[in-house]
């Protein structure tokens, strides 16, 4: 099988999980403080996987000043492009409350929250493909570590989606195009790469990392701390050491 297609397919997975999440989070009563502590280990399992298969690879590869400038070169991007769709709707995206504005409330929050839903996922997608560029085969750490992410992103959005009145052609519309756009990433990221040199990919490796932690700060962690604040602390650090020793176990 061409690795370009590898690297779609496991896209596909990993972003197949927020479609999974958005089928739960729109269907079933799932308690707010539940949706929470998944929010939570996700965000923890992120963390890791960020710090160890993506910022020390990228290290490794180019060194500390592409790295660096490549993450924050990426959180910049990421949270310039977060503000405007935040301005026009879609700050509470991955809100499972009752934040999300309706189409009523506020005309075009629609497409914006699928334009946000679309920014946040993308980077995680090209890591995949760019992970493809290091051995040829797949990094399924951070296969593994975004899918378990991918899960509660698309619970709690499609959760918050359906109390601001949104049906469920909307929401899945969203999220099945999410997941599509994730292997098409997977793709970009491999193919638009390959052949480069180490340090291209280790900066935008880490311009994926740096646009992944700010996607964590600015959307996951506050639904995380909004209901399981006595107990979020812990349950990201389960989530962290979860993903710490899939990669020990995986290396």
């Amino acid at each position: 099988m061409p690795q370009w297609l590898q690297a779609g397919l496991w896209g596909l997975l990993a972003g197949a999980a927020l479609l999974l999440g958005a089928w739960v989070g729109f269907r079933m009563r799932i308690p707010a403080r539940l949706v929470a502590a998944v929010m939570a280990f996700g965000s923890g399992v992120l963390i890791s996987a960020l710090s160890f298969e993506l910022m020390d690879e990228a290290f490794k590869s180019g060194g500390m000043d592409s790295t660096a400038l490549g993450f924050v070169g990426g959180a910049a991007v990421y949270t310039g492009a977060n503000w405007l769709l935040a301005h026009r709707g879609a700050r509470h995206r991955k809100r499972s409350g009752g934040q999300q504005p309706s189409e009523q409330e506020n005309a075009g929050s629609g497409l914006s929250i699928a334009l946000g839903a679309l920014l946040d996922g993308i980077p995680e997608s090209i890591v995949i493909g760019l992970s493809l560029l290091k051995g040829g085969a797949v990094s399924t750490v951070a296969v593994a570590a975004i899918f378990l992410s991918n899960l509660p992103e698309g619970l709690s959005s499609a959760a918050g989606m359906k109390k601001a009145g949104r049906g469920a052609g909307y929401v899945y519309g969203v999220w099945g195009s999410i997941a599509l756009a994730s292997g098409l990433a997977a793709v970009a990221g491999f193919v638009l790469f390959d052949g480069s040199s180490a340090e291209t990919v280790a900066a935008t490796t880490a311009v994926a990392a740096g646009a992944i932690l700010a996607m964590l700060v600015d959307t996951m962690i506050p639904e995380a701390f909004e209901q399981a604040h006595d107990f979020a602390g812990l349950i990201t650090v389960a989530g962290f050491l979860a993903a710490f020793a899939l990669s020990k176990l995986g290396g």
